[in-house]
């Protein structure tokens, strides 16, 4: 195997592009998985951005023209009424995890349809080489209900179903029949939904969540990720993970992403104990969608322009909130203020960025929060590059080099002109997550957790959080270093275990004498060769 890894990264250094990367990747992938693996672990820092974002942006938009072989299994509105026996196509009896999409919300790119499969695909590749899942025990799936992308719809080469997508009832009773077509088969499977768009991601993570093991990867992890984050950031700034509450947040993305984030963060602050409820937590997070703060259409209004026009105004922009996105409207501000107007009013310390516009932080926004703050918390989240709301470089020029900048897309380190080296974070649910929290889906499986918990994330990030050494936070760096990438996720399955049994959900019985944290390590996938033929040692 190490003379294969060294041929097999020296012509994978000779490709030119990245997406020539992930196609040659995805072809080692098919013949020699076992390979595939290993090189995944030994250059998890250098080819995660290659089997994950942001090269994975361009392979989904280009799926139809890169296609080679079939990978996974796509459920379309032709297969209704016949699930339940689809299911038994799939030639692996053991199955432990599903990640699953329909293909409405790609990253940052919106509509892909059944383009969306090599997202499940490079979840499920992170899972198993930094979360030691066995590679014959996951599956990645599309539900292809359609798309409403007209550019792939007039594409002679697509290949999901050439229909716009089905909508209400119909896409409901679709989803619930292939959650019982997979369960019927694999009971213990965990199912996690991955990059669906709102509102339907919150309608099926509050239809399952308390039924089935199940989470969703955009509200409940990138979550947990952008905690631990914040909560690092504290330590970086001389204060406690307690000191949550006297933050003040912009979130930049009222979708279901920045909604699951900010849910994330007022849960922190709820378990320590520091607010009095949930309204008070919500009061310290500001959030803006495409047009502006979520706020009051008749707060601001001239005398000649209050009246029927104000109140039907006001009643059309609260009827376009979901229920989540209601919790953080400001009814004592403008609806629609800039972000630099809310950043002169809330004098933030922290700004997160989850709304998919790139440049939606403007110099002038970013130079206001450092006029009121020493180190600044600029999180622009959102992935591939094309879609940053600000670049790292941006960030440290527009602060004086005094940001902690943690992005959702790999940015290189800034040299700054004071000779200081500007440190750049990944966080994200596509490369920090796999990293990090992947150890959820071999806790989960460990135990075989009848649900997964908000305490499961919650305690994650809490555990993300203290794992940077003082050194590393003084330079900025929030996260533990790639090269403690298994070890941490053995360390975070651990503790998800022990949550599972505290928390009673777990529903694997322990022999006398068990410790979680070797049937852990023990339960982690190494990628090594099987002997075909058995040779006996005398």
């Amino acid at each position: 195997m190490d003379k294969q890894l060294v041929r097999v990264k020296r012509n994978l250094d000779a490709c030119e592009t990245p997406l020539s990367k992930y196609i040659f990747l995805a072809s080692l992938h098919d013949r020699n998985e076992t390979l595939y693996y290993k090189i995944l672990m030994e250059h998890m820092g250098e080819l995660a951005k290659i089997v994950y974002t942001p090269t994975v942006g361009e392979a989904s938009q280009m799926a139809q023209s890169i296609y080679r072989r079939p990978r996974g299994m796509y459920f379309s509105t032709e297969d209704r009424g016949n699930m339940s026996a689809m299911v038994y196509n799939w030639p692996q009896d053991e199955v432990d995890v599903i990640v699953v999409t329909d293909g409405s919300r790609i990253l940052g790119l919106g509509d892909l349809g059944a383009n969306g499969m090599h997202i499940p695909v490079g979840k499920l590749s992170l899972y198993v080489a930094a979360g030691g899942i066995k590679p014959r025990a996951v599956l990645p799936v599309v539900l292809d209900v359609g798309t409403n992308n007209k550019e792939l719809l007039n594409d002679p080469l697509y290949l999901g179903m050439p229909h716009p997508r089905i909508e209400g009832d119909e896409y409901y009773e679709f989803v619930d029949e292939w959650v019982t077509a997979v369960r019927s088969r694999w009971p213990d499977v965990l199912i996690q939904f991955e990059d669906f768009k709102n509102p339907h991601a919150y309608q099926l993570l509050s239809r399952y969540k308390n039924k089935i093991r199940c989470f969703n990867d955009d509200i409940q992890s990138t979550s947990s990720i952008t905690l631990a984050g914040i909560l690092a950031s504290l330590k970086a700034r001389g204060m406690t993970q307690d000191d949550l509450a006297n933050e003040r947040i912009v979130c930049v993305g009222a979708g279901s992403a920045g909604v699951g984030v900010c849910e994330g963060i007022v849960d922190c602050m709820m378990d320590q104990g520091r607010i009095k409820s949930r309204e008070e937590g919500y009061s310290k997070i500001y959030m803006l969608d495409q047009f502006g703060l979520l706020g009051n259409a008749n707060v601001g209004t001239s005398e000649g322009h209050q009246g029927k026009e104000a109140e039907s105004r006001r009643q059309k922009r609260e009827q376009e909130f979901d229920a989540q996105q209601r919790h953080y409207v400001k009814h004592d501000l403008p609806d629609q203020l800039p972000l630099e107007d809310v950043i002169r009013h809330a004098k933030p310390s922290v700004i997160l960025g989850l709304s998919s516009a790139r440049g939606a932080f403007t110099e002038e926004a970013i130079r206001e929060m450092a006029r009121h703050h020493e180190k600044p918390v600029i999180f622009p989240l959102s992935n591939p590059d094309s879609h940053a709301e600000c670049t790292a470089e941006q960030a440290f020029k527009w602060t004086d080099g005094k940001a902690i900048f943690a992005s959702g897309t790999a940015f290189d380190e800034v040299q700054l002109p004071n000779g200081v080296i500007g440190k750049t974070n990944l966080c994200n649910n596509a490369y920090s997550f796999p990293l990090y929290i992947k150890g959820i889906g071999l806790g989960v499986t460990v135990s075989k957790a009848s649900r997964v918990t908000d305490r499961m994330f919650l305690e994650t990030a809490r555990t993300i959080a203290e794992m940077a050494t003082p050194d590393q936070l003084k330079q900025g760096q929030l996260f533990p270093p790639i090269d403690k990438l298994r070890q941490v996720a053995l360390d975070i399955g651990t503790r998800v275990c022990e949550i599972a049994y505290e928390d009673g959900v777990a529903t694997t019985v322990l022999k006398e004498g068990e410790l979680l944290s070797e049937i852990v390590r023990k339960s982690a996938y190494e990628p090594e060769y099987t002997p075909l033929v058995y040779q006996p040692r005398f």
